[in-house]
């Protein structure tokens, strides 16, 4: 039996709720069942009460805002506990339209793919302004060099994966999933590709950023911090170069003007170039012990894939979920 399981991160949607939970498919041609799960990440407003009266199987409560990164884990979490094959992870805003599940977790189905993105066609997209569309290529040009990946969207949160891409997910970016996790399905070699999609219009501003410089700020800031964590041996090195090469010039100018007669005058650029081979010595160090501290991550990884896919929830036991509150559609 193939189970999907949509999860919908929530904070304070009461209003657009409704609209993308009426939207979901409730029968797709090769599975035979669908769940409908919202993580609630702390609203102040009725947006349970209101995911179960419209539709949603479960309600996963946090009992005070933790982000939306935190929400999404949870979600994937509970959602390899309920058994799913297949996960659907779509906004709460009705961004993505439900209708376009079918052809995003085809790939996944057919056992081609690992992990299947919504390609919003930037390059069409009507719904955004021409600096954005032009931002978002650029961001998804650089996240594809880092990635290896050929994803033409890679902020897209509208993304299906297959239990085995789900398994091993860690998300170290408090503020957004999106990068972080295809970073790390690229560098895990994770089959990626992407399908293009509709986008609805916004119904409202962008909870996680505030203003254009913000949105880069923050994305940078995750390109960054993912890139050190899965490749800190090549990071180190190519910085202790970029700081030693400088400095070993400065010390051979040093030198051969040392050896003409003429060295008292240059006293700083051994000084100088001194200090920067030692600030490269001490980066490759810390490349090299990243590396190893990368390789104990990836065996702890492997014993949380193990218990993760060991783990059931069974909804007819208990109300929570690793401390979380648990709420179940009336049947």
């Amino acid at each position: 039996m193939t189970r999907l399981v949509i999860q919908i991160p929530a904070y304070n949607e009461a209003k657009t709720l409704p609209i993308a939970l009426a939207e979901l498919p409730r029968q797709i041609e090769g599975v035979d069942d669908i769940k409908v799960v919202v993580i609630d990440d702390g609203s102040t407003d009725n947006t349970a009460q209101i995911a179960l009266e419209n539709g949603a199987d479960y309600v996963l409560r946090h009992r005070q805002n933790r982000g939306l990164s935190r929400a999404f884990m949870d979600g994937i979490q509970f959602s390899l506990a309920l058994g799913a094959d297949v996960i659907v992870n779509t906004d709460a805003d009705n961004q993505y339209p439900g209708t376009d599940i079918p052809d995003l977790i085809k790939p996944i189905l057919d056992k081609t793919h690992d992990l299947v993105i919504g390609d919003r066609q930037l390059d069409k997209n009507i719904h955004f302004s021409a600096f954005k569309r032009l931002l978002e290529r650029l961001g998804s040009a650089f996240v594809r060099r880092i990635s290896s990946t050929i994803v033409p969207d890679a902020a897209s949160g509208f993304r299906a994966f297959s239990r085995y891409a789900a398994l091993p997910l860690q998300v170290y970016n408090p503020y957004s999933y999106t990068l972080d996790t295809l970073i790390q399905a690229g560098k895990s070699r994770l089959n990626i590709t992407s399908v293009p999609i509709h986008t609805n219009p916004a119904t409202r501003e962008s909870r996680l950023h505030k203003g254009m410089a913000h949105f880069i700020w923050r994305q940078g800031g995750a390109i960054i911090r993912s890139y050190l964590l899965y490749q800190p041996l090549r990071s180190f090195l190519i910085s202790g170069l970029v700081v030693g090469l400088p400095g070993l010039a400065l010390v051979i100018r040093f030198l051969v003007y040392y050896l003409m007669g003429d060295g008292g005058r240059f006293v700083q650029s051994v000084t100088l170039g001194g200090s920067m081979i030692v600030a490269s010595l001490l980066l490759t160090i810390f490349g090299f012990l990243a590396d190893a501290t990368r390789a104990n991550r990836q065996l702890l990884e492997e014993n949380l894939i193990r218990q993760r896919d060991a783990f059931r929830y069974n909804p007819n036991e208990k109300q929570e979920f690793l401390g979380l509150d648990v709420l179940h559609k009336e049947k």
